[in-house]
């Protein structure tokens, strides 16, 4: 296998997880997002009702989901 073939085989290995970040036991439904600042609050990480604060402006943050199965909410 030449350096191609290795490149091409350790990228396809580095995706095939869809399950990145740790060993967490309760699963990410999604993150919120301040938008204008770029924040971005995993929901796993939010604590008491309703959206979070942003830690920047002091805005309310969105909830988003990922609509994909990866895994990632980005």
């Amino acid at each position: 296998m030449g350096l191609l073939g290795t490149l091409t085989e350790t990228l396809k290995a580095s995706t095939e997880s869809p399950n990145r970040g740790g060993d967490q036991t309760a699963e990410s439904e999604g993150a919120y997002w301040c938008h204008d600042c770029d924040e971005r609050l995993l929901d796993l990480d939010v604590t008491g009702e309703g959206p979070p604060s942003c830690p920047e402006c002091g805005d309310d943050m969105e909830f988003e989901r990922s609509p994909g199965s990866t895994g990632c909410a980005c």
